[in-house]
């Protein structure tokens, strides 16, 4: 007789090679094995090591963002690039929620798995497919960034560091409703060669290598918005020319891998 033990194993040995209707959910327990839709069937494709990595590094993420004020309640989202496919938040995340959360979507724009992308996913497969070295995108509400993006201006070079965002300033997306193909194709558009830009009475958006670069972009970005804020409180603040820009952007390529002169 069969043991109850064998039995169980062979039936999760028949479970890792079958294709499942796209409504089933998927398993988290994926015995290294996710699923994406193909041809409107789900097939185990993806490590399950590395998908469950990206999602909680974004869970992580949300909660952090969170707990600085960047985000309330359910505002902001986040996407992780995995292949040709990105996790991002579902619609209408919050910091309470888990990784099994998450929703896959394909660079396409075909919800693959999980549950309903966030209402500004296109945001997300648009800028990855603008920027195909980027491998995070990070989307908040933080108070400054909003703050300046209700002037509907860009952030001008003011200070050094805004040569971090690969122009010489922040440029500011025109005001699009929020959710829409058109505010989408805007931000792209506006953000052109940077890795960030302001949403006019919105927000603000970034890009990173990955997703701790991402969110390093977006706390310099909103660190450096609010620092904008207090100086204009001063005065008009002074800004850098072509010429000290150049040399902040050869500065940077250099920063870290010079040996300290004797």
């Amino acid at each position: 007789m069969i043991s109850l033990r064998r039995r169980f194993h062979t039936f999760l040995d028949a479970l890792s090679t079958a294709v499942l209707p796209a409504y089933l959910p998927k398993p988290e327990t994926g015995f290294g094995k996710t699923y994406v839709k193909t041809n409107g069937e789900c097939k185990m494709q993806m490590n399950c090591d590395s998908a469950l990595l990206a999602r909680q590094s974004i869970v992580d993420a949300m909660r952090s963002f969170e707990e600085k004020g960047f985000n309330h309640g359910s505002s902001g989202n986040i996407s992780v690039r995995e292949g040709g496919h990105i996790w991002v938040t579902p619609t209408g995340a919050t910091s309470t929620m888990d990784p099994q959360d998450m929703s896959l979507v394909s660079l396409e724009g075909e919800h693959l798995a999980g549950k309903i992308p966030s209402s500004e996913w296109l945001i997300h497969t648009e800028i990855m497919r603008a920027h195909p070295e980027a491998g995070a995108v990070v989307h908040s509400h933080a108070d400054a960034c909003v703050a300046l993006s209700c002037l509907r201006k860009p952030l001008p070079p003011f200070h050094y560091m805004i040569a971090s965002f690969g122009g010489s300033e922040v440029p500011c997306a025109s005001y699009r409703v929020f959710g829409s193909d058109a505010l989408a194709y805007e931000v792209v558009r506006a953000m052109g060669h940077h890795r960030a830009c302001l949403m006019a009475s919105h927000g603000m958006v970034v890009w990173g290598r990955d997703l701790a670069h991402a969110r390093l972009l977006a706390e310099k970005l909103e660190t450096l918005a609010r620092q904008y804020i207090l100086a204009c409180q001063i005065g008009t603040p002074a800004l850098l020319s072509d010429v000290e820009l150049t040399e902040v952007r050869e500065r940077y390529g250099f920063y870290g891998s010079q040996p300290m002169p004797r």
